[in-house]
């Protein structure tokens, strides 16, 4: 049966400009081109189709094949992460920095997040723009299948937006999440739990309810000291 919009899909994928790859699902992919992190989970992700979970381009093109699916495809920047902006690259003093800009260096500036692409005296440009914005990609990607149950689509959108994936339970409509320790200061997870809620609300039938389980257990004792051995002292 052909993917349609709204399907939850799994989905490998590999995406590069001019044979540079820049992301993955393969692992040995990533590590043979030289952009393996330690910290990312690889595998095939889940994605709605049609909720842009993925870059636009993409998204369009799993809505009518079928599982199994084979392809390549080049995806225009406006429908990808768009196109450069002139307006958003901007100049600046290099007072502005605590320490001595270099190109490359990435830099945050009122809610944006930008890299150093020219350093002339003590003019700094800096460049707003997306890494990958005015640049025509390439896809190879897989529907490796579908995901149909309530609670295995709830997972995958909470994987989506936290980056972690988290024990559930699912029962008479109530989905229980249980948060791993130390997730409140995870500032993804903050910043997606809204959105986490919001989706699984809108896009899945038969939870009525989220409860966001956090557990804390009590830390083990210290073994007892010997009193005795403590009060001992060596001789004089």
């Amino acid at each position: 049966m052909a993917i349609q919009k709204g399907d939850f899909v799994r989905l490998s994928f590999t995406g590069s400009v001019n044979g540079d790859v820049f992301d993955t699902t393969d692992v040995e992919k990533a590590k043979e081109e030289g952009i393996f992190d330690a910290e990312k989970p690889y595998g095939p992700i889940v994605v709605r189709v049609g909720s842009m979970h993925v870059i636009p381009g993409l998204d369009e093109a799993l809505e009518g094949k079928e599982v199994g699916t084979e392809d390549e495809i080049e995806i225009p920047p406006e429908k990808g992460y768009g196109p450069h902006e002139n307006e958003l690259v901007r100049s600046t003093t290099t007072k502005e920095f605590k320490e001595k800009p270099h190109l490359g260096m990435r830099v945050s500036s009122e809610g944006r997040e930008g890299v150093v692409v020219n350093v002339i005296g003590k003019r700094v440009l800096i460049d707003f723009n997306h890494p990958l914005a005015g640049k025509t990609l390439t896809y190879t990607y897989r529907i490796e299948g579908t995901v149909e149950d309530a609670e295995g689509k709830a997972k995958a959108l909470i994987w989506l937006f936290s980056g972690r994936e988290m024990e559930t339970a699912l029962a008479d409509g109530v989905l229980t999440v249980m948060l791993p320790p130390g997730i409140t200061y995870d500032r993804r997870w903050l910043m997606g739990r809204g959105m986490i809620v919001h989706q699984i609300f809108e896009y899945i039938d038969g939870i009525q309810e989220i409860v966001l389980k956090e557990t804390f257990t009590r830390p083990a004792k210290p073994e007892d000291i010997d009193a005795e051995a403590v009060d001992e002292s060596p001789e004089a």
